[in-house]
């Protein structure tokens, strides 16, 4: 099992509407195909002070091969509608988590 995370960076001054499109917009349209499931948000707290406000967006996936399709086609459309609608204002960066049982 993965975890895809993506950490978003959005500015102050659209904020509202930056959260208005992950909740909306972004996460509907990942979960459509079903290689993206169970979405997760979070705001990331700052241990400094700087502008702007961060969150991260996690959604399981059960393979690698799911995570790069779902990239290639509805990741890619989302990331360009993002960047039409924000530009350098809302910023993304990806990490894929591996889950591992501790109980083994």
């Amino acid at each position: 099992m993965f975890i895809y995370n993506t950490t978003f960076h959005i500015d102050d001054d659209i904020l509202d509407d930056g959260l208005v499109f992950l909740k909306k917009v972004y996460i509907p349209q990942a979960l459509v195909s079903g290689e993206l499931y169970e979405a997760r948000l979070s705001f990331i707290h700052h241990q400094h002070e700087e502008s702007g406000s961060s969150f991260s967006l996690q959604f399981r996936t059960q393979s690698v091969e799911d995570l790069n399709n779902w990239a290639q086609t509805d990741g890619f459309i989302l990331q360009q509608k993002m960047v039409e609608l924000f530009g350098n204002k809302m910023t993304g960066f990806n990490t894929l988590l591996e889950e591992i049982d501790f109980y083994k």
